[in-house]
């Protein structure tokens, strides 16, 4: 067999490249649109409960099929799974900048969530196996760290530009190119690899009963802030959904080639690491979603100013990422840096709960956005380099769609709890008689303290779950990950 050509030196990189654009295409999209719902609504006439299917829609999908996303590219190749997944993206990004109807627009969206789970879910994984020396994983790491965790400020500012510049349907259609360049890039510059074959870890059962879980579990999340969340509708698919998921579990510890191998939750810092990051996530969504609307309904700022107001965040994240973060894990290692990354985004969502009414954005906005900017960019990578740690070359693909999905779950649960809690207390206020700003100010510094909470939450299983380590166990790790996995002439160990 010739030498794999993404496993040479420079191509390595260039590999990661493409990699990262894939996932900068996905990770824009959960946030770009946003900033143009408002002209949607009006251009298709959604009402404001059905508006936010154009976001659930994609989160439904995109949360719920990560998991056997990522299993499917461990048994029959992960960059087939890839390629079908960035041509469905990019297919279903046509459809929606095409959209006439509300029905064409939210078909067209959940296509997209299915196509982005497809992607996004294997890129994790393909770094790690791509790097599997502790140093240059670092940096690897540390980039698509930067990818995931600034994509979302910069899709804010790139949402204001198209929308305001040209219209709403360009916030799909820039997806196109992209897409286009990443099919052909990644067909030119990643080995083809032939997976370890459904007779290593074919579960049709477990595949329905996760999918469906998962599924059905993300829908009754998103749906309980309008339902509520002790109502029949919610407590009643949450029982079916967490049923499927207890028969799963079940199925995955008697199956004889389980799907989900449950041995991956033996690893403490594999299992520490996703519920850390579901807690984290759950926090920080609430702050950018609910950030968002404060800045537009109290502060008066278009689409534009919430980019340039969120732009800090995505530099300090960039500036740490990209180079910085990947040394100080390789010095200190990732568990000290990801409980330093908590702790100065804790103290950033702090200050974010005193902002005023009237706030001046140098004082009480800036400092919010660094210190939450810089926290995720130490944090990140160091979570993402413990949530792989264990995993083999076999189960790279698994572990990478795990850290994704936990990071949907916990995206998912605390828009609804924290848009809920939110609503909720605005509306008390505005019961009581308080001012429409005052009773929206409130409903938003509950949230952030609720935020706030789940960041301390997410730094107590850190410090307490997850276990040091130093850049020689890394290296053992390594030597270890190595002696386990196929003969080198396994395509399925390289890109």
């Amino acid at each position: 067999m010739t030498r794999a050509l993404s496993s040479t030196g420079r191509s390595r990189w260039l590999a990661l490249v493409v990699l990262c654009a894939g996932m900068l295409m996905m990770v824009l999209d959960e946030t770009v649109v946003n900033v143009a719902l408002p002209y949607i609504q009006s251009d298709l006439g959604f009402s404001q409960s059905s508006l936010a299917w154009v976001v659930n829609a994609y989160i439904i999908a995109f949360g719920s099929l990560q998991l056997l996303a990522g299993r499917l590219g461990d048994l029959i190749g992960r960059k087939r799974i890839l390629l079908a997944g960035l041509v469905v993206f990019t297919v279903a990004s046509v459809v929606c900048g095409l959209s006439v109807s509300q029905e064409m627009l939210i078909a067209a969206r959940f296509a997209q969530g299915v196509g982005g789970a497809m992607a996004s879910a294997l890129i994790l994984g393909m770094i790690v196996t791509t790097f599997p020396e502790p140093r240059d994983q670092a940096r690897a790491i540390g980039l698509f760290s930067f990818v995931a965790a600034a994509g979302g400020s910069i899709g804010l500012l790139a949402g204001g530009v198209l929308t305001q510049a040209i219209n709403w349907h360009w916030v799909f259609f820039v997806n196109v190119p992209i897409g286009i360049v990443a099919v052909v890039l990644v067909i030119r510059l990643i080995e083809t690899d032939r997976g370890i074959g459904f007779g290593e870890g074919a579960d049709a059962i477990g595949a329905f009963l996760v999918t469906a879980g998962m599924m059905l579990g993300v829908y009754s999340i998103v749906g309980a802030s309008d339902y509520g969340w002790g109502s029949a509708r919610t407590l009643g698919l949450g029982a079916v959904a967490l049923a499927l998921l207890v028969g799963f579990v079940t199925r995955q510890a008697t199956a004889f080639r389980p799907l989900l191998p449950l041995r991956i939750f033996r690893s403490r810092n594999v299992s520490g690491a996703n519920l850390s990051q579901v807690l984290m996530i759950s926090g920080l969504f609430g702050f950018f979603f609910l950030g968002t609307l404060y800045m537009q309904r109290v502060l008066g700022y278009d689409a534009m100013q919430i980019g340039l107001a969120f732009l800090p965040l995505a530099v300090a994240i960039g500036a740490l990422s990209l180079e910085i973060s990947a040394r100080l894990v390789t010095r200190f290692g990732a568990r000290p840096l990801l409980l330093a990354g908590l702790v100065l985004m804790l103290a950033g969502l702090l200050l974010f709960v005193r902002a005023p009414a009237q706030a001046d954005y140098v004082i009480d906005i800036l400092p919010v956005m660094l210190l939450v900017g810089i926290g995720a960019g130490v944090a990140f990578p160091a979570l993402m380099t413990l949530a792989m740690s264990d995993a083999t070359a076999s189960d790279a693909g698994l572990a990478s769609g795990l850290v994704n999905t936990t990071g949907q779950i916990g995206g998912a649960l605390g828009l609804a709890v924290l848009a809920t809690v939110a609503t909720q207390h605005t509306d008390q206020l505005l019961a009581r008689g308080e001012g429409a700003v005052a009773a929206l100010m409130g409903g938003y510094q509950l949230a952030f303290v609720i935020s706030a909470a789940l960041l301390v939450l997410s730094i107590v299983v850190a410090a307490t779950v997850l276990r040091p380590r130093t850049v020689a166990h890394s290296h053992e790790v390594t030597a270890t990950r190595t002696s386990r996995v196929a003969p080198p002439a396994e395509p399925s160990a390289t890109l």
